[in-house]
């Protein structure tokens, strides 16, 4: 990743937070936008509610946990939309995926005005079911659509809620992925595999397991994220600028590709059972050393024995 400038023009709001996880979705939006810059489209005065929880008895919230609008960054036009993990785990419903359905519409129809999505959520909700499951399809189509037409579709993930479900299958759809340490990805979260599968299969208990399995730290390095970034607002800005400089475009050949290099991955890595595993059969001495490593120190181990998209091709 390009080296962080100290001083770049950009200047954190008064009074934010200033680690990534502990923001909420709006403090990462005004640290990661030029300041002043964003314009939100549909805000919370605008009262666009799930029209489903109410009958569940459960809050509603204006903006109903997602935020979308149009700013920039280092003086340059971008949509964002930012999930806010504090609301029902950051999970989509009817509203809440229509609201990003819309934004990339948008991007494929400017046809040059790129999309940053912060992801922070667990899923579908439960209690928006079909509507939630229908969300994500139209989502996933929309990210298609946009990058077809040359958009880029970047994904930031570093919240609290991680991104699972139907949100680690948008992420997969993007042009590229940023994520930290505390960032996690995955189709099914801890609990649901060891519900479906058993905890002989996936200890859901066993926090260290589901870091070093799901965490932002396992999925750089195998090449499920394009940066691995520290957990501040300034390293997530500095990994968005750095990602949009460096897009491509996607087309039939790059997914094949990308289909081969997942094949090669199994063949690779098929039978490790634990992610210590994998790290051994990359070259890591001392895997059980390395999720303790700080930022700088698994930087320094980890770029050269990575898996890229790169090795796709």
């Amino acid at each position: 990743m390009n080296p962080i400038s100290q001083n770049d023009g950009h200047a954190q709001p008064a009074g934010a937070a200033v680690t990534w996880y502990e923001s909420s979705a709006r403090q990462r939006i005004d640290g990661l936008l030029d300041t002043g810059s964003f314009n939100e489209f549909l805000g919370p005065e605008q009262r666009e509610t799930s029209p489903h929880l109410a009958m569940f008895d459960l809050p509603e919230q204006f903006d109903d946990g997602m935020i979308v609008g149009r700013g920039q960054l280092d003086g340059k036009p971008v949509f964002v939309a930012a999930q806010e993990g504090r609301f029902m785990g950051g999970a989509f419903g009817e509203v809440h995926g229509a609201k990003l359905t819309g934004l990339l519409r948008a991007s494929r129809e400017t046809r040059s005005i790129p999309v940053l999505i912060l992801f922070d959520t667990g899923g579908v909700r439960l209690q928006e079911a079909n509507a939630g499951e229908l969300a994500i399809a139209e989502i996933m189509r929309a990210v298609y659509q946009a990058r077809l037409a040359g958009v880029p579709v970047i994904g930031l993930i570093g919240g609290r809620a991680g991104c699972f479900g139907g949100g680690g299958l948008i992420a997969a759809c993007c042009s590229a992925l940023a994520v930290s340490e505390q960032g996690r990805i995955g189709v099914s979260g801890p609990e649901v595999i060891e519900t479906n599968r058993g905890i002989e299969e996936f200890d859901s208990r066993d926090r260290a397991l589901i870091w070093r399995t799901m965490g932002g730290k396992h999925r750089w390095l195998s090449g499920g994220a394009d940066r691995f970034v520290d957990d501040s607002i300034e390293h997530f800005r500095a990994a968005a600028l750095d990602l949009l400089g460096t897009h491509s475009s996607t087309g039939l050949e790059v997914l094949q590709a990308e289909q081969s290099r997942l094949e090669r991955r199994i063949e690779r890595f098929g039978k490790c059972e634990d992610a210590l595993d994998i790290w051994r059969s990359m070259g890591v001495a001392t895997p059980s050393a390395l999720p303790e490593l700080d930022y700088s120190s698994f930087m320094a181990l980890g770029d050269p024995i990575r898996e890229t998209r790169d090795d796709a091709s």
